[in-house]
């Protein structure tokens, strides 16, 4: 049996005739930026995460570099965020000018202690960026609070957590503002780039879409200097469709981890919480022999797995001149030893999940 670590041409003949109309729509209009199927998009996807407004962009790294610009982030601030993260998140706040100050994370959830936020604020501090990891949001009561006694600005990184909950409210609806990606492996994912900006603030929304546009507010008017950041017509027609499917396919997810947790020894599993309907754009488990488990499953059984991710952000070259070294995470860089992602999609039989755990559980006997 081989087992693949996602599958998207299985999601795709689901909905096949759905997105192929709404694609021969694009071709008919060629609206193929922008235009009405991206509007419409950005309408659905702001009710969807129970905010005002969203602005459809080209990609999850642009969407937080534009909040960030639209929050006045530039030269001498600081934006605090997770250790534990991709480094897009991290080259969004060097592109706006910042510093990215790092916190490590609770070992529980993986995204960031909020018990160390208060060590890592300072009077250059402008910006906090939690980051809601794998499909879990982060403790927003905690971080807002801390936020709010500091004065500080908070934008949500929910570019994993699409339609995720924290004591029933979205992801993305806490903060001042929340970037998404919807690169195409993410639970509500486009076919090629794109991401989106949510706000309830009125004002930060017409700064991003100006942002997005080239700095312009109306076409060859340029307030400012901007950014060629649009989300294409395509992409907002694709999203359109998948975003109807999305509570049902993250129900499926959901599926896929309640097996694992019930099947799976010898190895962490991630905790299941009930203040937290986690949405599982991945499922990771912990083992101090990942590197041998992964290539058992791989080249014994033909099972795919992936790490996320395997080299801590603040070991990076890139991020050298921030001047962290090995030591100063030890949750994070722990989990860069430990964590092993394993294949889940909303549309994975029963059988292939129980086969994954079963060939886990048989590498420890």
């Amino acid at each position: 049996m081989q087992i693949k670590y996602l599958d998207l041409q299985a999601q795709y003949k689901t909905i096949k005739e759905d997105i192929d109309t709404e694609i021969h729509k694009i071709l008919d209009s060629s609206a193929y930026v922008l235009g009405k199927s991206v509007a419409d998009f950005e309408s659905n996807y702001a009710q969807y995460c129970q905010t005002s407004h969203c602005t459809g962009v080209n990609n999850g790294t642009n969407a937080l570099l534009l909040a960030l610009k639209a929050l006045d982030v530039g030269p001498g601030d600081e934006v605090i965020t997770a250790a534990n993260t991709f480094i897009a998140t991290i080259s969004a706040i060097v592109q706006s000018g910042a510093r990215p100050v790092l916190v490590d994370v609770d070992p529980i959830s993986r995204n960031i202690d909020p018990l160390l936020l208060n060590m890592a604020i300072s009077n250059k501090t402008k910006v906090i960026i939690p980051v809601h990891l794998f499909g879990r949001v982060a403790d927003m009561d905690l971080i807002m609070k801390i936020a709010d006694e500091h004065n500080i600005k908070v934008l949500e990184d929910s570019c994993q957590s699409h339609g995720a909950k924290y004591k029933g409210k979205r992801a993305g609806s806490f903060g001042h503002a929340a970037a998404f990606s919807f690169y195409p492996g993410k639970n509500l994912g486009a076919y090629g780039e794109a991401g989106a900006i949510v706000t309830n603030d009125a004002t930060l929304d017409a700064e991003v879409k100006k942002l997005r546009d080239h700095g312009s507010a109306k076409k060859y008017y340029h307030d400012i200097i901007g950014y060629n950041a649009r989300m294409e017509g395509f992409q907002g027609a694709v999203l359109g469709v998948k975003l109807k499917h999305l509570d049902r396919w993250n129900a499926e997810r959901r599926r896929v981890a309640k097996i694992y947790n019930s099947l799976l020894k010898n190895v962490t599993k991630p905790e299941i919480h009930p203040d937290y309907q986690q949405v599982f754009h991945l499922y990771v488990i912990e083992t101090d022999k990942r590197d041998a488990l992964m290539n058992h499953l791989k080249d014994e059984h033909g099972i795919v797995s992936l790490i996320h991710y395997p080299i801590p952000t603040h070991l990076q070259k890139a991020l050298d001149y921030l001047g962290y070294k090995k030591g100063d995470f030890p949750v994070t860089e722990q989990l860069a030893d430990q964590i092993l992602s394993l294949p889940i999609y909303p549309e994975m039989p029963d059988e292939h999940v129980a086969f994954v755990a079963e060939k886990i559980n048989e590498f420890y006997l």
